[in-house]
């Protein structure tokens, strides 16, 4: 891999910065919906299929060098919890995990000093037990919004609900985009819908889901990403969570990708968010390494990119830990709720 992260410092170097998306990086200003580049958009599946696979095998780092990538990955996660047996306590002792995500024991023997997670993701009710436990830190707070995580309640509803999240404390919106307007080929409605959510969310960062698993093909992933982001998304992501696949690296490559044209186009850079079914730390490596190769160093900061999660920070605290001491130790001593 080119250009190694070759210190736990360099890893975390922006981490004494806010964590706010919008403080970093310009919001996206969005532009008027271009149906002649939509249409242009295409997938070739096999392609991307073979590109993906090769990088597992492909890019692997270790020692200390491993290390600083799994510090830079603690910076980029959305600690999340969306269950329904959700309750204030949780959120607290999530929220102090987010606050240390890693032993200061730890931290001293890599030479670091403190680090957050990039923002904790909770629902609507959870946001003032999470604003009460995230008081006093730079740490966003992140909601799931607009009927999450089917999308499917009055347009009307969905556009309130952001409202009060945002009124709630919630400087970061997680949206789920209107399924049925991608598989029908109605640009013209996600763009309306979108630019909806986007204007509702004020200064509050926009996270677009467009739950990729569900919208039939890699094509139709490419064209609702890019329509998205003309609308006015900060971010785009790629599922809820909740689906029956979730984040791929296909699917990220074509994410990413789209990101990547849309930058070249307009000069306006937007986040990418892969969630759900990323818990080991070998693979947030993957993703780190994906999103180097495909975007450059300026995406490897949590203005523009993070890991939705709730295991994957304690997988990565048992790899720091195992590189320190060289043993793995038991998993409930790192429980993040």
């Amino acid at each position: 891999m080119a250009t190694q992260i070759t210190t736990a410092q360099s890893a975390a170097a922006t981490t004494t910065q806010s964590h706010l998306p919008q403080v970093t990086e310009p919001r996206n200003p969005g532009m008027p919906l271009d149906m002649d580049w939509v249409r242009t958009v295409q997938a070739n599946t096999s392609a991307i299929e073979r590109r993906a696979a090769s990088l597992p095998s492909r890019r692997s780092v270790k020692k200390q060098h491993q290390a600083a990538w799994l510090l830079r990955a603690i910076t980029c996660i959305d600690l999340t919890t969306l269950s329904g047996d959700d309750t204030a306590r949780r959120v607290a002792r999530l929220c102090a995990k987010a606050r240390q995500p890693v032993s200061p024991a730890l931290l001293d023997a890599l030479g670091m000093g403190p680090i957050t997670t990039g923002a904790v993701c909770v629902y609507h009710e959870m946001i003032p037990a999470a604003k009460a436990a995230l008081s006093g830190t730079n740490i966003p707070i992140a909601a799931v919004s607009t009927g999450f995580p089917a999308g499917l309640s009055p347009l009307e509803l969905r556009i309130k609900e952001i409202e009060m999240s945002v009124a709630a404390g919630a400087s970061e919106i997680d949206i789920v985009i209107s399924r049925r307007h991608v598989l029908s080929g109605d640009w013209q409605a996600l763009y309306d819908e979108m630019q909806a959510f986007r204007i509702a969310c004020g200064d509050a960062h926009v996270k677009a889901i467009l739950a990729t698993g569900e919208l039939g093909s890699l094509r139709n992933v490419a064209r609702a990403s890019l329509v998205c982001m003309m609308a006015g998304a900060d971010f785009i992501k790629t599922s809820t969570g909740k689906e029956t696949v979730n984040a791929t690296l296909p699917v990220s490559l074509v994410m990413i990708r789209a990101i990547r044209d849309y930058h070249d186009r307009t000069g306006v850079r937007v986040g990418y968010k892969p969630a759900g079914g990323i818990s080991k730390a070998k693979d947030a490596i993957t993703y780190l390494a994906l999103m180097k190769e495909e975007l450059g160093n300026r995406w490897l900061q949590p203005d523009l990119f993070r890991f939705g999660a709730s295991s994957l920070l304690n997988d990565i605290e048992r790899q720091l830990e195992h590189h320190i001491t060289g043993n793995y130790s038991a998993g409930y001593r790192h429980a993040t709720s």
